[in-house]
């Protein structure tokens, strides 16, 4: 199972113009280095193992709170968190599933969609269940609420860093592949040209 290409497209392109060092002016690896170099993240994978067994007993203590403190809510928060609990599960299997993607197999697209579903989805959820008192926090739910947001923050920066090495080992690559060609395929001297093209045309001369 893959992202879709159209999707996949897009968020290459999004990395490509976001995390690719503009400072840079040419390929630092010796040799071959650059098709070596694990760009993975240990930090980011660890947290992305942890965050596979915390985020059941996150949704399980969000759940029962709910429950117990649900007749006391008014109606529009009721429809809120319930919304709320339902995005959250389907955005936390679709992110987990593409930060292992993204940061195991070295994928910049499926990294780049975990990094914008933890920054632009899952924290704010997060923060606003952290923080907004008219949902009535109980002291079990901020303790997992801050565990979550942490791990996200972790996670946002990690995903950051990894995206910025990636997306630059990916234009390094590119960058020795144009090389490697132009050494096996020079393109020919302008000067050289213009010395040929005047043999040519002297000795077009001498035969007339």
């Amino acid at each position: 199972m893959s992202l879709p290409e159209p999707l996949r497209r897009r968020l290459g392109f999004f990395s490509r113009t976001v995390f690719t060092d503009s400072h840079r002016t040419g390929p630092q690896y010796p040799g071959n280095r650059a098709d070596n170099e694990i760009v993975s993240s240990l930090p980011l994978q660890m947290s992305l193992y942890f965050n596979v067994y915390f985020f059941p007993f996150w949704w399980l203590s969000t759940v029962v709170m709910l429950h117990l403190k649900y007749p006391v809510l008014s109606d529009y928060y009721k429809f809120i968190l319930v919304t709320i609990m339902i995005l959250a599960s389907l955005i936390e299997v679709i992110r987990l599933y593409l930060g292992y993607m993204g940061n195991l197999q070295e994928k910049v697209p499926e990294l780049a969609g975990f990094w914008l579903l933890s920054l632009l989805l899952q924290l704010p959820i997060v923060l606003f269940l952290l923080f907004n008192e008219g949902l009535k926090i109980q002291p079990l739910e901020r303790a997992v609420h801050i565990v979550f947001a942490l791990f996200l923050t972790f996670q946002v920066i990690a995903a950051f860093v990894t995206l910025k090495r990636m997306v630059n080992k990916l234009a390094t690559h590119f960058r020795l592949n144009e090389f490697d060609q132009l050494e096996e395929h020079p393109v020919p001297d302008f000067y050289s040209l213009g010395k040929e093209e005047r043999a040519v045309s002297m000795a077009g001369r001498g035969l007339c």
